[in-house]
């Protein structure tokens, strides 16, 4: 009954894919121009998410797995004011691979990165401190991401004195960790419901997603994205 519930909250959350096919190319220009590494086909993917069961629809965040992980990946906009917030190095789980990310799961104990729509919930204090709950939306994606414990949380193994040493940063198990002295302001910002999307040219992903189909119909960038 779980699964079957969650199966109808995706399909609802998916229908109605308004902000690619609202959001002009003038728009997206000026979104990425703020966002220098960030591709406009991955911001297209991303604005497409926009539907019912994300309560705070003026933020979005975007995570761009394809980037290595000694630049910064992670860009968080308000969309109300046509703004970057944030532009920051962020980690991905330790069996998604070295500095490029080329692993992606959705299975507990892989200690890898799940890609796909998500939406923020609470914050807690764990053992990775002050940390940003995450509700995967897409069945067979990311669906495991709450039982899982995947979250948004600091951590000493992102910053740039880690890729000057290693060549990239720590990672996670699992969890998009970001640098501890700017966790709680970007925690804070997005918390209570917006929308977190995790990208990588995944063919399997791209292809099969719920989501991705609705987007194609709109605006037919996912063939771009798989390029």
């Amino acid at each position: 009954m779980k699964r079957l519930l969650l199966s109808i909250a995706v399909a609802l959350a998916f229908a109605v894919p308004m902000r690619a096919a609202d959001s002009s190319d003038a728009e997206i220009t000026s979104l990425v121009t703020q966002a220098p590494g960030l591709r406009p086909d991955v911001l297209k993917l991303a604005l497409a998410e926009d539907n019912g069961l994300i309560p705070k629809r003026n933020l979005l965040t975007v995570i761009d797995y394809s980037l290595p992980s000694s630049q910064p990946r992670l860009f968080i906009f308000d969309l109300a004011k046509h703004k970057l917030l944030f532009r920051e190095l962020v980690a991905h789980g330790k069996s998604s691979g070295g500095n490029i990310a080329n692993f992606f799961s959705n299975s507990p104990g892989s200690l890898a990165t799940s890609l796909g729509l998500f939406v923020t919930a609470d914050t807690y204090n764990g053992g990775n401190g002050y940390s940003l709950r995450l509700r995967g939306l897409e069945e067979g994606v990311n669906d495991m991401a709450w039982d899982r414990a995947i979250v948004l949380h600091g951590a000493s193994y992102v910053s740039n004195e880690a890729v000057k040493v290693l060549g990239r940063l720590g990672r996670s198990w699992g969890c998009p960790a970001v640098r501890p002295e700017i966790s709680q302001q970007i925690i804070d910002t997005i918390r209570g419901g917006s929308p977190v999307f995790a990208y990588y040219p995944d063919q399997g992903w791209l292809s099969t997603s719920a989501f991705l189909k609705q987007v194609k119909q709109v605006g037919g960038v996912v063939a771009n994205a798989l390029r």
